[in-house]
């Protein structure tokens, strides 16, 4: 058993204690308020007991979109394993089996208070593969696991079309892309139809041939694995959604650099928004409009908003800091701190587990010496699972 004690709670679930407690056992949280005397009954005697006092207590952090340990640091092309090239459709790839659990970013992350990353494949191909949801310690993926394929990556405007355009291959332009994407799910479509033929009478229909990219297509289509859609221009979030609409599959726009030029088209189609990377230059056309007021416009309208580091194209470690340039920048701090914690978690269908400190959560915490947005402030203790796994000494 674990407690926490005299720390300012921040749960992110609308709730705040000043001076409240955690009470862990094994991997989850078993409770949260504000005045230990009235838990006491709870703890038990050999319970490891963390004095907070001055400090802030926060749920996890929460990178919604990275490629850790898909593009290893300080390594090259040998820990590239992020962009399977040789075909602009492979729905059927898993970033479980390309991520390195001990790329130094893992514990880079941990030290910065970010227990929780989903991650996955680039965006050089159309559909480029599931996505999965990590805790950020363990010897072994299968110990990291929360959801090992929580969404399909594809990906619109100029990365598809540069990576194969290259080669005079299509894409090679935005309307193959999409004519690639409807190709691919009307081809899932007619499959699922013939599965379910197969399954309603199976003495007089054939069984279809086992078709791995089609299988995969199929839980978009039904709607156990949402899109996480790379769209930066405005044209591309909009073409994203209309083909989500036309197949009925849910979606959230991942980057979405011009979605505050578009924000109130967002509202209406109540379209979550994963943005970012903000850190970084405007190292192409799609990004001329990167703002950082963004996530501020975006957040005050009513936009569902989560952030990324996109990493490694900003480093893991400065999630925090992402969260709060763009509160120097207008936005509120407790719309920066959800789009790192509870609205992450939403956004990507994680948060029966992760997210914020609620009773029956896993006990993924985070302990700063003083205000997170402050920049002097530092984690002080990172726990996963209920478990210390950083402690600043």
């Amino acid at each position: 058993m674990l407690l926490i004690k005299n720390g300012k709670i921040m749960t992110m679930a609308d709730t705040a204690y000043e001076n409240g407690y955690v009470i862990c056992e094994g991997s989850k949280i078993l409770k949260v308020g504000q005045n230990i005397s009235e838990a006491e009954y709870l703890i038990k005697d050999d319970a490891v007991v963390i004095d907070a006092a001055g400090k802030y207590v926060l749920p996890g952090l929460i990178d919604a979109h990275c490629h850790i340990g898909l593009w290893e640091d300080a390594v090259g092309i040998e820990g590239e394993d992020g962009n399977e090239m040789s075909d602009p459709v492979t729905p059927h790839l898993k970033a479980i089996d390309g991520i390195y659990p001990y790329d130094r970013s893992f514990t880079e992350a941990r030290e910065n208070g970010v227990t929780t990353v989903v991650a996955g494949p680039g965006s050089s191909n159309v559909i480029g593969g599931q996505f999965a949801a990590l805790k950020t310690y363990g010897k072994r993926i299968e110990d990291m696991i929360l959801r090992d394929s929580v969404a399909m990556k594809v990906a619109f405007g100029e990365n598809p079309k540069m990576s194969y355009g290259e080669k005079k291959q299509s894409p090679m332009t935005r309307m193959a892309t999409a004519a690639i994407l409807r190709e691919n799910f009307m081809k899932a479509k007619q499959y699922k139809e013939m599965l379910d033929e197969y399954e309603n009478d199976k003495e007089n229909k054939d069984k279809p041939e086992y078709d791995a990219k089609m299988e995969s297509l199929v839980k978009v289509l039904t709607g156990e694995m949402p899109l996480k859609a790379h769209a930066h221009r405005a044209d591309d979030i909009l073409t994203a959604i209309r083909i989500a609409k036309e197949f009925g599959i849910k979606i959230s726009i991942e980057h979405c650099t011009e979605g505050h030029l578009i924000a109130d088209i967002l509202i209406e189609e109540n379209i979550p928004v994963v943005l970012g990377p903000l850190l970084t230059d405007r190292s192409k056309i799609e990004l001329r409009n990167q703002n950082l007021k963004a996530p501020g416009i975006l957040a005050s309208k009513g936009v569902k908003l989560a952030l990324m580091t996109d990493h490694p194209c900003v480093p893991i470690q400065y999630l925090l800091l992402c969260a709060a340039m763009a509160v120097r920048e207008g936005m509120d701090e407790i719309d920066a701190l959800k789009a790192i914690t509870i609205n992450a978690a939403e956004i990507t269908g994680i948060a029966d587990r992760v997210g914020s400190l609620e009773e029956g959560k896993d006990a993924d915490i985070v302990i700063f010496d003083g205000h997170p947005f402050e920049y002097r402030t530092k984690v002080e203790t990172t726990i996963i699972n209920g478990a210390v796994v950083y402690k600043r000494t």
